[in-house]
């Protein structure tokens, strides 16, 4: 079982979430290559909750977070009986297919679609979803062997295939030593969507997410930053 953070604290939480709406607000003001469509529809920030209690989940509502991503299609439908209401809801951990029925009732968008088998589960279990339901494409950006993610080049056909809309790409960029050396692989990913007609790119986490937003994240993921 994972390793839950403890002593959450609201205004840890509250100045932290300030903190990263600041630089993201930075970021897009530094970047005149994605600042239009980042005014235009915004840059979220997606409270990652894999690791928090469901009942802390309150004081992150409390703290101003509005969506949230869980990992794991069993906590995800436990933390959203119990809270549902308090946020808005995505999916962001690897999509296994047999679960896809379980988390298709409860979020807006599933980050990590990534197989055929997927796709099928998302056709069959089409009446259980949400009528918004939408998709993001994982891609493995620099093709990394082992690593999940459909290749670049097959995103049209994939697209071409899906039986729910796709909204549009994430990734997961290579290890890198610092920020800056994730920022090819996150032009790249807005470049592919761009040949798409895709709006949202899912990118960044608590080490890089300045740098993903300047190169066009519509969504970013925080995880533990945001409660210590």
């Amino acid at each position: 079982m994972a390793e839950l953070i403890g002593g959450l604290r609201i205004e840890r939480i509250r100045e932290n979430v300030a903190h990263v709406r600041a630089e993201i607000a930075a970021a897009v003001h530094r970047s005149p290559v994605t600042r239009a469509a980042q005014e235009r529809s915004g840059v979220e920030l997606l409270a990652a909750i894999k690791y928090v209690a469901r009942d802390d989940l309150p004081l992150l509502a409390e703290a101003g977070i509005e969506l949230v991503g869980e990992n794991r299609a069993q906590e995800l439908r436990a933390k959203h009986e119990t809270h549902g209401a308090l946020f808005e809801w995505d999916f962001i951990g690897q999509l296994q297919s047999r679960r896809v029925k379980e988390i298709v009732p409860y979020v807006r968008l599933i980050h990590s679609v990534a197989s055929e088998s997927a796709l099928r589960e998302l056709d069959r279990h089409r009446a259980l979803a949400r009528p918004e339901l939408r998709i993001l494409i994982e891609v493995n950006i620099a093709e990394e062997r082992g690593k999940a993610g459909i290749e670049p080049d097959r995103v049209g056909e994939f697209i071409a295939r899906s039986p729910t809309p796709v909204a549009g790409l994430m990734t997961m960029p290579p290890l890198a030593a610092e920020p800056d050396d994730s920022r090819r692989w996150f032009a790249l990913l807005r470049q592919l969507a761009e040949e798409h007609a895709l709006e949202h790119l899912s990118m960044g986490t608590s080490q890089d997410y300045a740098v993903a937003v300047e190169e066009g994240a519509t969504i970013v993921r925080i995880g533990t930053s945001l409660y210590t």
